[in-house]
């Protein structure tokens, strides 16, 4: 035997050692014989693409790529390799790369069941849930027992908003692997988005059972104890989720609307800076050289940009603060979307207001504008509630009044009542569709209102729901529509300037009724928003405001008749 065979024979016997004992999960063990084989063969392919695959299972997911991307350059005809990356760039939210690897591994073998499986995660990490759900299918269709498929397709399924097929999903992949915690935990979440918390609490609770130190179930258990109105309890899981993961940004951020919810306003506010963290709203923070304001240093003789950030809602309720700032000695920007300018523009402590999108002056300093109460120490008793503090311009308030006049002449004594009956509509979003969906009533549920004598009613709806009074001839006849001549908040304002009362679910125009000082009923449902806190019939944002609650999750029943009983008194007494 020649001597240039031993060494390749002693690299054959340490590879299928190393092998075995991967395969017997002594990891440890079998990173040291891959490790000594690439000290004698640096380029050694199958050593190369082991170790990647090693590092992967023990979650060093940067050595995994480094590895596996040199194992590519040795031989990148192996599909395996290819489909390993995929994951591994999916684990580290790399998802364009993990779907460019997948595809590279579907292109050695075209029904690879898992580069099918990690090229469907790549396409949901990119918000392309159909593609995704295609991807496990066929997937699905090559393997039928392959359960992190059917789990997997139970997540784009809720994304496309189809959560009792999410939930068949779920029950396939449970039926395949009974213990399978994370097809516990996605089959609770399926429950929540059908409104049955009670069931949800018992899937993730079976969840954590199998697997204690799953902080997604832990965090997802705190949102359905509050969809039951046990706050404590839902505060205790997610300090049980930050246990297992300190930075874990979503439980910071729930545990923050719980805090405010209950009314603790000074701790929630220091959690909710946690917003900027989550991966939904982390591409939106703004990074400027000047640094960030949130009370710590005095103001006196600077120029501070305050900017809008969130909703519409939150600009027309936070915007207060602009006056509590300039009053610190600041000179005030106020940075707004385009909607919002011509209403805002002279409002308190704005030295300039400028469109979003538009270039900045100098300034010394920011805030996002919901930072402002945390710099302000807000509690509930502290909260400036001072309204008015925005006004309709008084040239368009007059022709609204003419143009309201002419409407009300056959019952000049009735009461004029603006409604809005749904919030916006942000289907892409798993947790803002389910927030949409729950704080929207169908204008049809509102009838019992339309029968109150000596109410004029005037829809303030826009967007797609207001669709549903066109398609009511009955109801069209009831509700006037002037939203045609409503092109920004300044309009709305206009005509919100004259109505008695406004009637609205919890969207922006309720926000707005509150800072003009007018009398808004807010129809509320029962998994509150933080800002109306729990239990109160009134806020301590808008003194104007009056909350009707569901008195369990989904039920509106309720809420209209209660509506209705106190719109006949307040109509009698007009």
């Amino acid at each position: 035997m020649s001597k240039t065979a031993n060494p390749q024979r002693q690299i054959d016997t340490l590879l299928r050692q190393a092998v075995a004992l991967q395969q017997n999960a002594a990891y440890t063990e079998a990173e040291e014989l891959y490790r000594e084989i690439l000290a004698l063969r640096p380029k050694h392919f199958d050593a190369t693409q082991l170790l990647g695959a090693l590092a992967l299972q023990a979650g060093r997911l940067d050595e995994g790529i480094t590895l596996l991307k040199q194992a590519v350059a040795i031989n990148g005809m192996q599909a395996p390799i290819h489909s390993n990356l995929a994951y591994a760039y999916n684990a580290r939210h790399r998802y364009q790369e993990g779907l460019a690897s997948a595809n590279r591994a579907l292109a050695l073998r075209a029904d690879f069941v898992d580069a099918l499986n990690n090229r469907g995660n790549a396409l949901a990490g990119l918000d392309q849930p159909a593609d995704a759900l295609a991807s496990f299918e066929r997937a699905l269709s090559k393997q039928p027992d392959f359960v992190q498929g059917w789990n997997n397709r139970a997540c784009v399924l809720r994304d496309l908003g189809r959560p009792a097929d999410a939930l068949a999903s779920c029950d396939q992949a449970i039926a395949l692997q009974p213990n399978y915690a994370d097809a516990w935990s996605n089959r609770a979440n399926a429950l929540s988005d059908l409104n049955r918390p009670a069931d949800a609490q018992q899937s993730y609770q079976r969840a954590i059972e199998l697997a204690p130190a799953l902080a997604d179930a832990w965090n997802n258990l705190g949102l359905t104890l509050v969809d039951l109105g046990q706050h404590p309890q839902a505060l205790q899981s997610y300090e049980q989720a930050l246990s297992l993961n300190p930075e874990f940004a979503e439980a910071h951020w729930n545990a923050s609307l719980c805090l405010l919810q209950m009314g603790r306003l000074e701790e929630g506010w220091q959690k909710y800076e946690w917003r900027w963290e989550r991966s939904r709203i982390k591409a939106g923070k703004r990074v400027f050289a000047q640094p960030l304001w949130l009370g710590e240093f005095s103001l006196a003789g600077k120029t501070i940009l305050l900017h809008a950030e969130q909703g519409l809602g939150d600009t027309l309720q936070f915007c207060r603060y602009a006056a509590k700032v300039a009053a610190l000695g600041a000179r005030v920007l106020l940075e707004v979307p385009a909607e919002l300018m011509r209403l805002l523009t002279g409002l308190e402590g704005v030295g300039e207001l400028i469109e979003q999108g538009q270039p900045l002056p100098a300034f010394d300093c920011h805030c996002p504008l919901l930072s402002l109460p945390l710099a302000f120490k807000t509690e509930v008793g502290s909260i400036p509630a001072s309204t008015p503090y925005l006004s309709a311009d008084k040239a368009a308030s007059q022709q609204w009044a003419e143009r309201l006049g002419g409407a009300t002449a056959q019952a000049p004594h009735a009461l004029k009542v603006g409604l809005v009956w749904a919030g916006g509509n942000r289907p892409h979003v798993a947790e803002l569709r389910k927030n949409d969906a729950r704080r929207s009533i169908a204008l049809d549920a509102l009838r019992p209102l339309f029968d109150v004598p000596q109410v004029q009613f005037y829809t303030l709806q826009m967007g797609p729901a207001a669709q549903q009074l066109g398609d009511s001839p009955e109801l069209s006849a009831r509700v006037i529509d002037y939203t045609a001549y409503l092109t920004d908040f300044a309009d709305t304002a206009a005509l919100v300037s004259n109505l008695d009362l406004v009637i609205s679910v919890d969207t922006a125009v309720a926000h707005l009724a509150g800072a003009l000082g007018k009398p808004v009923w807010i129809l509320n449902r029962f998994d509150t928003c933080w800002r109306w806190m729990l239990t109160r019939a009134d806020s301590p944002w808008y003194p104007s405001a009056r909350l009707f609650r569901q008195p369990a999750l989904g039920d509106w029943t309720h809420v209209v008749q209660s509506v209705r009983e106190a719109l006949v008194n307040r109509a009698s007494e007009y």
